[in-house]
């Protein structure tokens, strides 16, 4: 496949192709902005705190700020919180560039994994003639390097830095880089007045490379200045203190990293990552760059790596040089609905149904709950669904039509229920928000998925809803997830770090450990939406972007929320799951609570068609429900906390013991966002199908394998109008019922 197109289109067609909303002004005293049959605001309602006016950002930074990354807070700030982009650590004060290896040392043994900080760090690169700078401003932003401006009279100071990079390139006027130490460093190679020193700071090997011909002075004592330059330079955190590491290093040293991009592509079952790096040779020629990648890389590429190691809070970094790196990672499948065949007792089930569709309409609640509510209604339409029920199915999506429709519409004066575009920061915010999501901006994708999710259940049943509401549903996609870089409106994919794997929840990253995520089930959950919305709409794009951030996140999961092989959590770490993901440390606990059934249940939630991707290593997933079971309050008793939600993991592993649990205990306490019916269909789908099967992928990402006592139960959704034909790696193939579930049973 050629890598410069997805599905055979090339990127400039793909964001051709990308619906983009116009942006209709409003009337001169005006604030309603019309889309589709939809509206938002242009005013911040009164229920939404204020973002700030100052965005700490030079010309280099072009389009929507990017926010929820891991540098996100130097944009928020004059100077940043601690950085995390691994193998380095740093901070931008006053001072400059505060560089670390926070990797050298972790541990577990405290109950969470802790990496070794930042502090005073290990060196400071900063500029002869500016002791202390007033701002540092991002310069610019590729998809996982930045650059940072220390600016001040003329004097100019420009670093480079990002994800799995060793170096930091830098650039100077109207004086000289200095490096400061808190402690004088050992020289081990070079002496005063070379252009390459090989030093150990704070205990580390790091390597400073000045031009030919220029000279690192002051060697004798705790500040080195670069004399002689050219206005280039970098330094180096080095895996070890040879010679020979050194002069790797070296080869590289002046091909600074001028931009970085990730190409994914959908093919033959799979996500491939391509990983870019755009160099700029100072002198020399050449080009590539050396690079470190993590666990949930390195474990899916078939790329030659070196034998060289960092260290991380997310487990060993291996190196690698040139520029790019591959990765492949089989498709997960996902259904909107479990299929017919795991509805064990179809009157019971239509009696559950029923329980729910007679409830009084609920009032519209914050983004957050309100979510949660829709994420409901849409999982109890599957269900009726798949009983075969459609004027129950009807009164689930007619609820949703009726929420939705009122969420994106604006009447002149309204504060809630809407969304309003704040065009500095370049964000859509919904009112009532909750949990920071004006601000900071916080957790948008946790909320929106779930409206992407409701709508896209709504679409596949009524198209012309979807063509007169898409341009709103659409918006919320684009907050979250733009896929177009130049979107006049939205950063480029805000909530995804294309290079670590996974989302982040915070908008400003406003913390000593940097950015963070908890639920990574409700980013996955948006990734899913994101897949069945652009299915239901026949939009290719937005399928296989779902397609690559439900996949990409789920092997980042799989590798730092769950290690599910057992081989990045530090050995002295006592626990078989994290509950949080930070830029400088693992977490076991949430934002919410400290109980065990939420600290693993915040990674579960909601349980949906989706959930089906945890169930990956059912080994994992049988030792993690041990131990839980082993330490929560109930014990086997999950009729109290999160038990329900217990017993649902469980049946990843164990179906027959859950359903039968369940069968037991029909009146169970549930979660707020689950129901009975989605609850027994889960488990008796589990039960009587089987549990997943991730060896065998499909030519369409809308399937399921499970596989009970050895047998095979293949299922498809075919989103078209026409029969459809669905090849199977395993060999089996299966014609598909046109817009329905098609489920082949019981194949060895």
């Amino acid at each position: 496949m050629n890598r410069n197109t997805i599905n055979g289109r090339s990127p400039m067609a793909i964001l051709l192709a990308i619906i983009t909303i116009p942006m209709a002004c409003p009337a001169p005293g005006q604030d309603i902005v019309s889309t589709g049959s939809g509206s938002y605001s242009t005013r911040r309602p009164a229920p939404c705190k204020p973002l700030p006016e100052t965005i700490y950002r030079s010309g280099g930074l072009k389009g929507a700020v990017p926010t929820n990354q891991w540098w996100s807070s130097l944009v928020w700030k004059p100077f940043s919180q601690n950085l995390f982009p691994h193998p380095l650590g740093m901070t931008c004060a006053p001072e400059g560039l505060v560089v670390a290896y926070p990797g050298a040392s972790v541990t577990g043994g405290g109950g969470h994994i802790m990496g070794g900080g930042i502090g005073k760090g290990d060196l400071v690169i900063g500029h002869s003639a500016v002791p202390e700078f007033t701002r540092a401003d991002c310069d610019g932003a590729s998809d996982w390097f930045i650059d940072v401006a220390f600016a001040q009279d003329g004097k100019k100071l420009r670093l480079s830095f990002g994800h799995g990079s060793p170096f930091v390139f830098g650039r100077h006027e109207g004086g000289d880089p200095v490096v400061r130490f808190p402690q004088a460093p050992r020289i081990w190679s070079g002496r005063e007045g070379d252009a390459v020193l090989g030093i150990t700071a704070g205990g580390h090997p790091y390597a400073l490379f000045g031009p030919a011909g220029s000279k690192w002075t002051g060697s004798t004592g705790s500040t080195f200045t670069l004399t002689g330059g050219k206005g280039y330079f970098s330094i180096a955190l080095l895996p070890d203190d040879t010679k020979e590491t050194l002069g790797l290093f070296a080869q590289y040293a002046h091909l600074h990293v001028t931009g970085t991009k990730l190409v994914p592509g959908v093919e033959a079952g799979r996500v491939v990552n391509e990983y870019r790096f755009e160099t700029q040779a100072m002198e020399g020629g050449g080009s590539g760059t050396i690079f470190a990648l993590y666990p949930h890389q390195w474990k899916y590429t078939k790329d030659n790596l070196t034998a060289l190691t960092y260290g991380s809070v997310r487990g060993a970094m291996k190196v690698g040089a040139g520029s790019s790196f591959r990765t492949t990672v089989p498709i997960q499948g996902v259904l909107p609905h479990l299929p017919a065949e795991g509805i064990a007792d179809r009157d019971a089930m239509l009696a559950l149904l029923k329980l729910d569709a007679d409830k009084a309409p609920a009032g519209f609640a914050d983004t957050y709950w309100e979510g949660k509510h829709l994420g409901k209604l849409a999982t109890l339409a599957g269900v009726a669904e798949a009983a075969g029920d459609d004027g129950l199915r009807a009164v689930f999506l007619i609820e949703i039509r009726r929420r939705l429709e009122n969420w994106f519409t604006v009447s002149q004066g309204e504060d809630a229920p809407l969304f309003y575009y704040d065009s500095n920061w370049g964000a859509l915010v919904g009112s009532k928000p909750s949990y920071g999501s004006d601000m900071p901006l916080n957790d948008h994708h946790f909320h929106y998925g779930y409206f992407i999710r409701a709508a896209a259940e709504l679409a596949r049943h009524d198209p012309s809803w979807a063509r007169d509401w898409g341009p709103m549903v659409e918006l919320l996609i684009r907050d979250i997830a733009s896929p177009n870089p130049a979107d006049p409106m939205f950063p480029n994919i805000r909530c995804f770090d294309k290079y670590a794997g996974h989302s982040w929840a915070s908008g400003n990253a406003d913390f000593a450990d940097g950015n963070n995520q908890e639920s990574s089930s409700e980013s996955m959950n948006a990734w899913y939406g994101i897949m069945l919305w652009g299915a239901a709409t026949g939009n290719e794009v937005l399928r296989d972007l779902g397609t690559f951030l439900f996949n990409t996140e789920r092997t980042a999961i799989e590798e730092y929320w769950f290690d599910v092989s057992g081989t990045n959590y530090p050995e002295d770490f006592p626990h078989v799951a994290l509950g949080m993901v930070w830029g400088g440390k693992g977490a076991f606990g949430t934002w919410f609570s400290g109980d065990i059934d939420c600290i693993h249940g915040i990674n579960w939630l909601p349980f949906t068609p989706a959930s089906i991707y945890m169930g990956r290593f059912p080994g994992y997933v049988k030792t993690n429900h041990d131990r839980i079971v082993s330490k929560r309050k109930g014990g086997a008793d999950y009729n109290n906390g999160w038990g329900d939600l217990v017993v649902m993991f469980r049946a990843l592993a164990e179906p027959r013991e859950a359903a039968a649990w369940f069968d037991a205990h029909p009146d169970c306490k549930l979660e707020g966002g689950n129901t009975r019916a989605f609850m027994g269909h889960w488990l008796h789908t589990l039960d009587l199908l089987g549990i997943n099967d991730p060896t065998v992928v499909a030519d369409t990402p809308f399937f399921n394998v499970f596989v009970r006592d050895g047998k095979r139960s293949h299922a498809v959704f075919n989103y078209d109008s026409k029969p459809a034909t669905v090849r199977f790696s395993d060999g089996v193939t299966i014609t598909a019922k046109p817009s329905s579930l098609t489920t082949s049973q019981a194949r060895p």
